[in-house]
């Protein structure tokens, strides 16, 4: 399995921006999809933003369309999650995920995802 570090949480006052990263190491992350997901404490894990191995198919969940942002560098073996217009709700544990599959895979069901990191937290303040 590929191994995953997130960076980049934070405290942020709300209409702030954070960018998050997440570094891939141990397997080829061009062979992965990479996806967000997010938990706050009494929820469930809920899906955020994932891209596709060729970076071109992207899909985001309803409540970070507009303000979030998913890429990848396949270079740096690193995804990204920019956050714009944070929200006090936006307020969550972070985590990365990854998995293999065809060139356009992008799912967004956490079931789908073999690979977590360990998480990253966002804390938001209104």
């Amino acid at each position: 399995q590929v191994q995953l570090v997130e960076s980049g949480g934070g405290l942020v006052q709300a209409g702030g921006s954070l960018r998050l990263s997440c570094t891939a190491s141990g397997r080829t992350f061009s062979n992965y999809a990479m996806g967000w997901f997010r938990q706050a404490p009494g929820t469930e894990r809920e899906f955020v933003a994932v891209i596709a191995r060729s970076g071109g198919v992207t899909s985001y969940g309803d409540s970070v369309k507009g303000r979030f942002t998913i890429s990848r560098d396949n270079a740096k073996n690193t995804a990204y999650l920019q956050m714009n217009s944070l929200k006090p709700e936006d307020t969550a544990v972070y985590y990365c995920a990854a998995v293999s599959g065809s060139y356009y895979y992008a799912p967004t069901d956490a079931d789908a995802f073999g690979s977590w990191g360990q998480g990253t937290q966002v804390t938001v303040s209104s």
